[in-house]
């Protein structure tokens, strides 16, 4: 089976832990040895000149047209992006920008499925591309492509009318499905695909030993001493840094680490100082990934009060490594906090999190009954169902799926 799926989300040799969650996933379907033979197109936006030359666009001139630094083969393509205005029809441009590379592809060794692995604007542009090809189509659903694009009427338009074209789809978790079908999707194509994890990054380390390594890593220079709230993740109202900042405020002896860059930062810097914490607050930028686990583990607790997520990779990285986390009754909250020992679900207030945070220091769990809470996921997993997903959708597979479904219906 040969799959063509196109990532705008996916890690570059000028950004390579963007999208990581993805490329660990397509890493794994091309390591399973499974049957399928995947080509990756990710089409990178580049705005027109002079805009082109300015930060953050200046370093993407330097992205190859095709890479094999992330672990495996992929095509990159620049298509024009609109900042700020054009958002709702970026998947035209992408269509456009990749269609050529993709027929000639296709010529040399025809595709046997278009698939997209984010909602907007990756899915309406693979549904354009799997229209001229005459292909299926599958698309994934991963949260804050639904959330977020869905309130927008154009490009909630253009998301219904890829669902309905598509042969299959997926999301990240139950309460995201549930999501798509109020918006208008075809239930009964949705299925949920759980994220993966990287179990040998990915576990508990000591919280002693490990918040020893990373206070005396100058690049991090955490505390070494104190409660320690972690909240990893970019830099944007969305996420809700400025909650746990507050939040800060009713937790005297606990310190925050921000795991993460992005344009909030001036403002969090500014609220730190303002409330009078800014000594208990430290901005740790981009933390690399093979850093990130010895941090989580390091935690006393994961805090992440976004608006939205479908399921968000970092908490399952979190629990992994035995730190409980704190997050809102958000996306698939409720289908990995089942009980205490994972963390707490709260509403999303200063107090609230606050009294989370304070009622699990209280009554510390132990990391690996917080880690068991996860055992379940793994990218070898993840792959393999993606891959079933995706052969279950051929003719032959299709016809395998039904005969299936009637004989439980007979027994």
């Amino acid at each position: 089976m040969h799959v063509l799926s196109i990532a705008t989300l996916f890690p570059n040799p000028v950004k390579p832990s963007f999208g990581v969650f993805v490329g660990n996933q397509m890493r794994a379907v091309v390591a399973s040895n499974a049957g399928v033979d995947l080509t990756m197109v990710s089409p990178i936006g580049v705005p027109p000149w002079p805009l082109s030359l300015r930060a953050p666009y200046a370093s993407l001139k330097e992205i190859p047209a095709i890479s094999d630094a992330m672990g495996l083969k992929v095509y990159y393509r620049k298509f024009t992006l609109l900042p700020k205005i054009g958002g709702d029809s970026n998947p035209g441009r992408i269509a456009r920008a990749i269609l050529p590379l993709v027929r000639e592809l296709h010529t040399q060794r025809p595709f046997d499925l278009v698939d997209a692995q984010f909602f907007f604007p990756d899915g309406p542009a693979a549904a354009i591309v799997a229209k001229e090809l005459g292909l299926p189509l599958t698309i994934k659903s991963r949260g804050a492509d639904v959330h977020f694009w869905g309130q927008r009427p154009r490009a909630l338009a253009q998301m219904l009318d890829a669902a309905r074209q598509a042969t299959g789809l997926l999301a990240v978790s139950e309460a995201l499905k549930a999501d798509m079908v109020a918006l208008g999707m075809p239930a009964d194509r949705i299925q949920v695909h759980y994220t993966g994890l990287d179990r040998e990054r990915f576990h508990p380390i000591e919280r002693g030993a490990a918040r020893a390594l990373v206070s005396a890593m100058p690049n991090l220079n955490i505390w070494p001493e104190g409660p320690l709230i972690v909240t990893p993740g970019a830099l944007i109202p969305r996420k809700g840094q400025a909650l746990v900042i507050e939040a800060l405020v009713r937790l005297p002896d606990a310190r925050l680490a921000l795991a993460g860059a992005g344009p909030d930062e001036a403002r969090l810097k500014t609220m730190a100082e303002r409330l009078g914490v800014s000594d208990r607050v430290h901005f740790l930028g981009l933390v690399d990934h093979e850093l990130l686990p010895h941090v989580l583990c390091a935690a006393d607790v994961l805090v992440l009060p976004s608006v939205s997520e479908g399921l968000a990779n970092v908490w399952v990285e979190g629990l992994a490594c035995g730190t409980p986390i704190v997050v809102p009754d958000i996306g698939g909250a409720r289908e990995i906090v089942s009980d205490p020992t994972a963390g707490r679900m709260t509403e999303r207030t200063p107090s609230a999190i606050a009294a989370a945070v304070a009622n699990i220091l209280a009554d510390q769990p132990s990391q690996a009954d917080v880690a068991e809470h996860v055992s379940r996921f793994s990218w070898g997993r993840n792959a393999d169902a993606i891959i079933d997903f995706w052969k279950s959708l051929q003719p032959d597979g299709m016809a395998t799926v039904r005969d299936a479904e009637t004989e439980r219906q007979i027994a």
